[in-house]
């Protein structure tokens, strides 16, 4: 798997997750606050859209992930 791709996996299961733990209709529920890392996620992911700028990149890289063309 591509570094994009799992860049993309990763944000997606945090949004995924994060949503579980926030909204109060939800089994797992734990506490709004977690709503708070869902908006971090999304920001991060609209800021590294257009600075190109990614933590999760940056560290997959040095583990070894090769880039690649996301689509």
């Amino acid at each position: 798997m591509s570094l994009e791709r799992i860049v993309i996996a990763f944000a997606g299961a945090m949004i995924l997750l994060s949503l579980a733990l926030g909204v109060s209709a939800s089994p797992i529920f734990q506490h709004q606050y977690w709503l708070y890392f869902t908006a971090f996620v999304g920001l991060n992911l609209l800021q590294s859209a257009f600075t190109g700028f990614c933590p999760l990149a940056i560290i997959l890289k040095k583990v070894g992930a090769k880039p690649g063309g996301a689509f």
